[in-house]
């Protein structure tokens, strides 16, 4: 029982936002006022305790996701702060895979941005139970039921307010508990650690009674037992209330709303009870499921310390030359200098300490136990999305997803000496981030690195010179293509050769068609009743040999997309047809028919969200049209416009710099993938 009541008492939340919305301020809150930290780290000051990447204090943002533990109200909540810059939204990704509940932060001036909505489809993805909170209420334009509006419009999730700002921009003075109905008001002398409930003022009264009337009318649509007391005219209590917002909440049919300003010390520990009352805790959430790879059959983890052992592995991280592994408990335990099986590998590792991390902080344990967030040293061969598991109860988790780079950039070291450093070095920061990818240019003798956006290669370039020491020289940044074929072929392949004595033979026909837009390669087999018999080795081998010519484009050696593969015939010849002679033929017919078919580039788009005054608007939209991009939405927010635009991401380089001196620095801008596309 007393496992299970330390279970019901963990909280597992990330928190997340779009870049400036204010996140990290609210994280540093959370650790100030449950005790955590001492002193109030702010980003803007690069002293956030969560921010202790050189990179990120000196930019005042979030690059690497940070994890840590703190105590609130007698719940062991985890917490994982989260980049807000798209370049790094694989750090969101693979918190988001092992949480069971979120905070999102939004921004009351700026809304619902581009990265928010991002980061809650991806919690959506994922059934990941949230928490929003709408910050900066003291700020000029703050809009609390505009930011709603906002949720309500680009999500599938109903927005439930429980709380309603007092006052708002330079009056913002705290806000009132639609449940308690009472107000709540900090004290600013002790930073906001003092704070009381009070009766609700007069003036803001009726609004009170009236949002609390929506928030309980809308509970009722979710919830019977409301429903029938709402019905009946039947007081509703508070307990009642939290009960039922927190079953609807971890069943996703509603989102708790909160607000205040973290910078003003207002609003952070209700959302720290939210936290505890509405978000899950492992044993609230379902059982964790995974194949397990000797029978191939489907199995379940339910979230105990007696259930064999199932951790999975989301993060790792260099630690002075040594691997740190962030796992996931689901279930079982894990002691220090155990033997694990990672079931991904088919090995077995020791692992040397288990560790509590607190930013890059870390306190040793003996063990851990399920529902922890812990990391361990001592796995060399594990990687990013690995499985960990008892050798007598295997099982495989789910994977991580990852996104393909769309940037690139040439660098060479500038001594032998640098080079030698340089490729361990990569190899390290390529078993950290898996969006990082590396390649040697044969021709040109350099190293091309691929990543998410300027700004990420700018981050790897930048720690390659201090973490590794490793002088380079950095090249410009160029796009990352993919081909396709404009028009639909038959093609055929045929291979003949003597290999160690064996004579292999493969006659392949395909039939080539373009794809739609974002339809990825599709393989099928379509072979008439006058096509030979092939084997199931024959055809697996075919498969196999179109997927090589996949990898590697004709045009310049880009991955192919958005085409069609059909095997439609062949030769055999009996004795001499073999898998590897079918496979090479299937890879021959491949790539003669994307030579016939009209090869063609395509260019990553990118969606670009600008924010500007109204009157750089028309500067703002010529500029968007000048790089061939295509206007797609202008809408006003208050006192500023935002712009949404698609451009071929090969026309944003150095945009950000164009744009500051064509508006006075007013405007600012973000932009993520949205697909690749032919241009002209």
């Amino acid at each position: 029982m007393a496992a299970k009541s330390k279970l019901s008492r963990t909280r597992n939340i990330g928190i997340a936002a779009h870049i400036d919305a204010g996140k990290t301020t609210v994280t540093e809150r959370i650790l100030f006022y449950t005790g955590k930290s001492y002193k109030m780290g702010e980003v803007h000051d690069g002293e956030a305790v969560m921010d202790w990447m050189p990179q990120e204090q000196e930019r005042g943002i979030t690059i690497t996701s940070a994890v840590t533990t703190c105590q609130w109200e007698n719940h062991a909540i985890h917490l994982i702060d989260t980049p807000g810059h798209v370049d790094f939204t694989i750090e969101v990704e693979r918190s988001l895979r092992v949480l069971d509940g979120a905070v999102v932060v939004f921004c009351a001036v700026d809304g619902v941005e581009p990265q928010s909505e991002t980061v809650w489809r991806q919690a959506d993805r994922y059934g990941v139970p949230k928490v929003a909170f709408i910050n900066k209420m003291d700020r000029i334009g703050a809009d609390f039921q505009g930011t709603i509006g906002q949720m309500k419009e680009r999500f599938n999730s109903l927005p439930l307010p429980v709380q309603m700002p007092l006052g708002a921009e330079e009056s913002f003075r705290g806000v009132v508990d639609l449940i308690r109905m009472q107000a709540l008001k900090w004290d600013d002398a002790t930073k906001g650690l003092e704070y009381q409930y009070e009766d609700i003022p007069e003036e803001a009264m009726p609004q009170a009674q009236e949002q609390r009337e929506k928030m309980i009318s809308l509970l009722a649509d979710v919830d019977d037992g409301i429903a029938e007391k709402y019905l009946e005219g039947v007081e509703i209590s508070g307990a009642e209330i939290n009960e039922a917002l927190r079953k609807a909440t971890i069943s996703l049919k509603i989102v708790p709303v909160l607000c205040g300003s973290a910078l003003k010390n207002k609003g952070v520990q209700p959302l720290l009870d939210a936290v505890v009352f509405y978000l899950p805790s492992p044993e609230d959430i379902p059982p964790v499921r995974g194949i397990n790879p000797l029978t191939k059959q489907e199995e379940i983890r339910i979230s105990s310390d007696k259930e064999p052992l199932a951790a999975l592995a989301f993060k790792i991280m260099q630690d002075e030359g040594r691997k740190l592994t962030y796992l996931r408990i689901y279930s079982g335990r894990i002691n220090a200098g155990d033997e694990l099986f990672n079931a991904s590998r088919g090995k077995k590792e020791k692992i040397s300490r288990i560790l509590k991390m607190h930013a890059n902080k870390r306190e040793r344990l003996e063990q851990a136990g399920a529902g922890d967030i812990i990391a361990v040293m001592g796995l060399k061969e594990i990687t990013t999305g690995d499985t960990i598991c008892s050798e007598e109860h295997p099982i495989l988790l789910e994977l991580i997803d990852f996104y393909e780079p769309v940037i690139s950039l040439a660098i060479e070291a500038k001594t032998p000496a640098d080079q030698e450093k340089l490729v361990v070095a990569l190899g390290k920061l390529m078993e950290e981030d898996p969006t990082l990818r590396v390649k040697d240019d044969d021709e040109t003798a350099q190293t091309v690195l691929s990543g998410m956006g300027e700004l990420h290669l700018e981050i790897i370039t930048d720690r390659l010179l201090r973490e590794f020491n490793t002088r380079i020289n950095v090249g410009k940044p160029r796009v990352v293509h993919r081909e396709t074929i404009q028009k639909q072929v038959e093609c055929e392949g045929v291979f003949e050769r003597e290999l160690a004595d064996k004579r292999h033979f493969g006659s392949v026909r395909l039939l080539l068609e373009p794809g739609k837009r974002g339809s990825g390669a599709e393989i099928i087999r379509k072979l008439d009743d006058q096509a030979p018999l092939f084997t199931e080795e024959m055809l697996l081998a075919m498969e196999e040999g179109i997927k090589e010519g996949l990898q590697s484009g004709v045009l310049a050696g880009y991955p192919v997309i958005d085409i069609r593969i059909a095997i439609a015939g062949g030769v055999i010849r009996e004795g001499e047809t073999t898998p590897l002679g079918c496979r090479i033929a299937a890879a021959t017919a491949f790539r003669d028919g994307c030579q016939l078919a009209e090869p063609v580039l395509l260019d990553p788009i990118m969606r670009v969200d600008i924010i500007t005054p109204p009157e750089f608007m028309g500067e703002v939209i010529g500029d968007i049209n000048a790089r061939r991009g295509e206007i797609q939405e202008i809408s006003p927010k208050g006192t500023i416009s935002e712009i949404r635009a698609k451009v071929p991401l090969k026309a944003m380089f150095g945009y950000s710099t164009d744009l500051r001196s064509a508006t006075q620095g007013r405007a600012m801008f973000t932009m993520q993938f949205l697909a690749y596309d032919k241009i002209g």
